[in-house]
């Protein structure tokens, strides 16, 4: 796609979610609507739940230099013998944006050309955080119908290579062939076999190499009215094929739709049941952190099927 057709499609979104946005501070999460939470729960059959998020990574490696952090502050050596109580404690801290560990991205996430989504002044993110469209919006939590379209299932293959693209056309193909249509208010997931690959070959650079949405399939998303676009990659393709944006799928989703992104999920214990029982939505609870002014927070979907 060419710098100038990025930018045309780019100001198309934008107006499209100014016409569909009734709150801007919300963003995309303004289609699940209280109606679509209670429709979302007739999705329920088996009572099964399923997590969409990877274990997070304490080790370095070539996607994770600087991994999750998780250190044992007690009982102190001397005491796990001692009689009398003691408590197991424990800290983390992480980098939340990285190309490991499954997180959203929040509204804040996105810069370009000097402005956040909606047009909020990039000023707005300051050392001491967000004052504007951080995480928390959905400090209530993510709750609406989930649907997993499988694009490796679709081409008949375990993954797609790095570099590899969803299209509209894979989108809607995967539809047809799952028995599904994403609508309104949905967490759409996307899976590329990005984490199947990593568990198979091994972790690899993924900041320079990955699969992942082509810029138009973005456009699916504006039409469907998609609340949340989860991926077991970057949702952005590497290299990218853009010139000059690095992250055209950031970019047209958080940046034009307001639309927060998860990244780097799992769903390799997802797709097998959806597959086996013939239903690829289901409802889906995502629940973010409570980090005042924050751009993002790592995040466990559960999927009850």
């Amino acid at each position: 796609m060419s710098a100038q057709d990025f930018r045309a499609l780019h100001e198309r979104l934008r107006r499209e979610s100014a016409r569909s946005v009734v709150d801007r501070r919300r963003g995309a999460l303004c289609h699940v609507t209280p109606e679509r939470v209670v429709a979302a729960v007739a999705e329920v059959r088996l009572g099964r739940t399923v997590s969409l998020a990877a274990p997070i990574e304490t080790v370095p490696g070539p996607d994770d230099p600087e991994p999750a952090v998780h250190v044992m502050t007690g009982p102190a050596p001397d005491a796990l013998g001692a009689e009398g109580l003691h408590f197991a404690t424990d800290r983390f801290a992480m980098n939340v944006h990285g190309d490991a560990d499954s997180h959203l991205d929040a509204l804040c996430h996105v810069v370009l050309d000097g402005e956040l989504y909606g047009g909020v002044p990039a000023s707005s993110v300051t050392p001491e955080g967000a004052r504007a469209l951080s995480v928390e919006p959905a400090a209530d939590g993510i709750v609406g119908r989930g649907v997993l379209l499988d694009i490796p299932r679709l081409r008949g293959v375990p993954w797609l290579e790095p570099g590899d693209q969803v299209t509209p056309d894979d989108l809607t193909a995967a539809e047809a062939a799952q028995g599904v249509r994403v609508g309104p208010g949905d967490l759409l997931f996307v899976r590329v076999g990005h984490r199947l690959r990593r568990t198979e070959l091994g972790p690899w650079n993924a900041a320079t190499a990955r699969a992942g949405l082509h810029p138009a399939a973005v456009g699916f998303l504006a039409e469907r009215k998609v609340a949340v676009l989860g991926g077991d990659g970057n949702n952005d393709t590497a290299p990218s094929t853009v010139q000059g944006i690095s992250f055209p799928v950031h970019v047209l989703a958080v940046h034009a739709l307001g639309i927060p992104l998860m990244d780097y999920l799992q769903f390799e214990d997802l797709a097998p049941v959806c597959a086996q029982t013939g239903r690829w939505s289901f409802l889906c609870a995502v629940a973010p952190l409570r980090l005042p002014g924050a751009t993002g927070s790592p995040v466990n979907p559960i999927a009850v099927l």
